[in-house]
């Protein structure tokens, strides 16, 4: 996997046609009724046929049964699940053999002892994301715009393509790149003016900010990105 950018939370025709015009390589749509970013199977419909072809399509999912998945993918036609809850390593596993399609796990970090789980995620998921770790009583697991100690995963072998999130934002997303190395960056309050608000300008920037960094430290650039 080349490296990439992926703008998360796309609730509007603004907001996608803002990250495929300033060359996402991923795009992410929240099914989470008590996110700002939730959107409806609708609008997934809609989406996933302007989207098609221009980026890869990530739906992220929190805890969600069989049903809810499957009417999910009928709708979106995800080329990637993203599982932003408490599955355990038997249910990606699970939801990757019925469904045929990649997934992404998200784990929250705040200290060196989150990572102890990793080794078993990244034997069952085909990625995974390193978001901050949401703070006791919080209603939502991400899109908090919260950054984690960036230095925990500096230099980390997963032996899987990962993505960097968690308070990443324009001004902030080449300095985590150069210390973090990823293979990739995700983003999703950071580049809004209010929340579930997706600003466009801020969108264009990050994008930017993020693939200049990425090329100083060697990383494959989207033309040369090769799919996982």
């Amino acid at each position: 996997m080349g490296f990439k950018v992926k703008i998360c939370g796309i609730n509007s025709a603004v907001a996608l046609d803002a990250a495929l015009e300033a060359g996402a390589d991923a795009v992410g749509f929240v099914f989470f009724e008590k996110s700002p970013r939730h959107i409806g199977l609708e609008d997934a419909r809609a989406f996933a046929d302007f989207a098609e072809a221009r980026a890869e399509k990530v739906a992220l999912t929190v805890d969600a049964d069989d049903a809810t998945l499957a009417a999910i993918v009928a709708a979106l036609r995800p080329d990637v699940l993203q599982l932003h809850g408490h599955e355990t390593p038997a249910r990606i596993a699970e939801i990757r053999a019925r469904f045929g399609l990649p997934v992404m796990k998200a784990l929250g970090i705040a200290t060196r002892q989150d990572l102890e789980s990793v080794p078993a995620f990244a034997a069952v998921a085909d990625r995974l994301l390193f978001d901050a770790k949401p703070p006791k009583g919080a209603t939502r697991p991400g899109g908090l715009g919260v950054p984690f100690d960036w230095t925990l995963i500096a230099g980390l072998d997963v032996g899987r393509p990962f993505m960097l999130s968690g308070g990443l934002d324009p001004d902030n997303v080449a300095e985590a790149i150069r210390l973090t190395r990823p293979p990739g960056v995700d983003v999703s309050s950071g580049v809004e003016s209010a929340p579930g608000i997706k600003d466009p300008d801020l969108i264009e920037r990050f994008v930017a900010e993020a693939r200049r960094a990425a090329a100083e430290i060697g990383q494959t650039s989207k033309d040369e990105r090769v799919s996982s």
